[in-house]
């Protein structure tokens, strides 16, 4: 048998080049001038995949609600000498999700990428105690709003000849968490509009995939990590016995968004500590 040994700069050389590759490092701005939307981005794991898509060269438009809160990612981004400019915008009104898609074909010529993030959850109970207008509520942030605003962004994602979008749901897609039955519902339902999606928008070269984050440490999440038993409980059912970051998160969808996702669409991507994930 032929052996043939390599000297040890020459493996060195080797092994960094792959370390540099897996890691981002060998190309630099993987997103570079694309126009990015990112909704519920002045906090947590929305914020995170707002910095991370900057990072990665691409021009930011983050959102909320609150001025104040737009104002403050706003600055944050900006301090780090990011492309990062923000709008307030509610996804449940229909005003607000057309200023948001206006802002970014105003300030940067069009749009590329979509990150659906926003959500909410005002109940923690019993499914036989949710109310019609709690039931309207959620599935119209959590479900409706992705839809209206992915209607809204995809004329502007064809006129540059394709786009990114990608749908921000939950492991609570695939194992519910106690409690929180309509939110668990809204998830699952996601993860059907992101195969919908993916079909009808495949003719305008729009890829649409989802992203499922497992118990992330955010403040949206705290009803789940603060109380020390509902925590470990979570986690007995993780392979990575942590929480996750938001960080760990944000990546995931830079990738989706890049060249290097060119033939992934109508995917969910779990990052979940390894956590149980099949319907």
């Amino acid at each position: 048998m032929l052996k043939v040994r390599l000297p040890l700069g020459a493996c060195a050389r080797s092994w960094k080049s792959v370390r540099m590759a897996s890691c981002g490092m060998a190309r630099r701005n993987p997103l570079e001038n694309k126009v990015a939307l990112v909704t519920a981005s002045t906090d947590g794991i929305g914020f995170a995949i707002a910095r991370r898509l900057a990072q990665d060269g691409a021009h930011v438009v983050v959102s909320s609600r609150k001025q104040q809160n737009v104002d403050r990612a706003v600055a944050a981004l900006q301090g780090e000498g990011l492309s990062v400019s923000g709008t307030v915008c509610h996804v449940g009104k229909a005003e607000d999700r057309e200023q948001l898609v206006a802002t970014a074909v105003k300030l940067h010529g069009g749009v590329d990428i979509l990150v659906s993030n926003a959500a909410v959850n005002p109940f923690f109970g019993s499914l036989m105690d949710v109310t019609e207008e709690v039931w309207d509520k959620i599935l119209d942030i959590n479900v409706k709003a992705t839809a209206l605003l992915t209607k809204a962004v995809v004329p502007e994602m064809a006129k540059r000849g394709g786009g990114s979008i990608v749908i921000v749901s939950s492991i609570a897609a695939y194992r519910p968490f106690p409690s929180l039955g309509p939110y668990n519902v809204s998830k699952t339902a996601l993860l059907g509009l992101t195969k919908s999606l993916a079909v009808e928008l495949a003719e305008w070269n729009v890829r649409v995939n989802c992203l499922a984050p497992g118990l992330i440490k955010t403040s949206f999440s705290r009803m789940l990590w603060e109380d020390q038993a509902r925590q470990e409980s979570i986690k007995a059912a993780m392979q990575i016995k942590r929480i996750g970051k938001p960080e760990e998160c944000a990546g995931v969808v830079s990738f989706l968004c890049s060249e290097d996702a060119s033939y992934i669409t109508g995917e969910t991507v779990v990052v979940a500590g390894g956590t149980l994930s099949h319907l």
